[in-house]
């Protein structure tokens, strides 16, 4: 029987890793899967040997807090390599993680690897580059550009296309708002603008709190509009209570706490509030008009200013080439600026642009990613040396 372990560290790995071990088990209903991942591996069918929450924190001075849960995963994962036999092992995203570990797999056993969504070494720390051909077998990148970046590197990379395009296309063709707001529990009549305030505990402390003035500003402005609350799984609801207790919304706003169904929570809403990251490709794919805001502390968001290589953070800019979501970061994420950019998306001509663009930039990320990342996968399967 074959076997192969996966490594996903974040919510968003956990999702993609889910359904590329949907696609492998049915082109191998053998296949044996384990590894690190959450509750949607595991419903795919991984034996989950270390849970992702545990390792769900951003920021560098967040992981200082983080550092022995990050060794004992790593610590973890290799012994079970030295114990049993693998044929392949699959590196999801959460390149802090992965890169360093990929290192110790081909100390430990020099299995083939593949490495499945790629750090973004197009946007910081380029160094990584080098490390990541010397570790790494093939790469299975999501983004066109991404190609043309790792050419003449020595690792062979493949768009795949992006995970969530299929997804959120099946979704849109099969789920209408009406039912989308039915199973999130919120009402047919108002204007509802969704939050997503990050999937690591300290970026929900670091966005919630800006995000639920902004929401008051908007009550304000707009008494029509109520608001969902999008959360992770890996986000602890009792954390959230407490800012939403110390923040002490009026009466009059409505705050719909929603955890795991980001499809639902965008497709319901008119306009999303978000923070960077893969929840800026979600709306994207969901055609739901957004502002994105980020807030970092300090020390992390001076070294990030300095290494970043990209201009945007929002990933509809980044493809585009240009400004089509508006982005507010540290100190310009004032609760006065998002409402306002919030205000203006609820209605004419910056939400059309919007939408417009996202639909051409959906088009150029259609490829089924799970499928074609699962026939990379058996391929490695099949000839251990590619």
């Amino acid at each position: 029987m074959r076997k192969i372990l996966i490594s996903a560290g974040d919510a968003s790995g956990d999702l993609h890793g889910a359904e590329l071990v949907r696609a492998l088990l049915r082109r191998l209903p053998d296949l044996q899967v384990v590894g690190m991942g959450g509750e949607r591996m595991r419903s795919a069918g991984v034996e989950i040997l270390v849970d992702q929450a545990d390792l769900a924190v951003g920021g560098l001075v967040e992981l200082l807090g983080s550092v022995g849960r990050i060794f004992g995963a790593w610590r973890k994962l290799s012994a079970v390599l030295r114990k049993e036999q693998f044929d392949l092992v699959v590196l999801i995203d959460s390149g802090g993680f992965n890169l360093p570990f990929a290192r110790r797999v081909k100390r430990v056993k020099n299995v083939p690897i593949l490495y499945y969504i790629a750090p973004q070494v197009w946007a910081w720390r380029s160094g990584r580059k080098k490390k990541l051909a010397a570790r790494v077998d093939r790469l299975a990148v999501i983004h066109p550009f991404e190609v043309q970046v790792w050419q003449g590197s020595g690792v062979d990379a493949v768009f795949v296309g992006h995970p969530l395009v299929d997804q959120f296309t099946s979704y849109q063709e099969q789920v209408s708002t009406v039912e989308a707001r039915q199973r999130v529990g919120v009402l047919e009549g108002p204007t509802y603008v969704a939050l997503f305030p990050g999937s690591r505990r300290n970026e929900v402390q670091s966005h919630l709190p800006t995000q639920l003035e902004a929401v008051r500003e908007l009550h304000s402005r707009d008494r029509r509009c109520q608001f969902i609350l999008g959360l992770a799984t890996s986000i602890d609801k009792e954390q959230v209570e407490a800012i939403l207790e110390v923040a002490n919304l009026p009466a009059s706003i409505e705050m719909t706490l929603v955890q795991g169904r980001t499809m639902d929570v965008l497709r319901s809403s008119q306009v999303a509030l978000v923070k960077p990251g893969t929840v800026t490709t979600e709306a994207m794919l969901m055609e739901t008009p957004m502002v994105v805001m980020g807030k970092a502390n300090p020390l992390t968001a001076s070294v990030l200013k300095r290494a970043l290589k990209i201009q945007w953070l929002a990933m509809p800019n980044l493809l585009a080439g240009r400004a089509i979501v508006p982005e507010f970061l540290q100190e310009k994420a004032q609760p006065v600026a998002l409402a306002g950019a919030l205000q203006s998306m609820l209605g004419g001509p910056s939400r059309k642009t919007q939408v417009e663009a996202f639909r051409l930039l959906k088009r150029s990320l259609s490829v089924d990613s799970s499928e074609t990342a699962s026939q990379i996968v058996e391929d490695m399967l099949e000839s251990p040396s590619t």
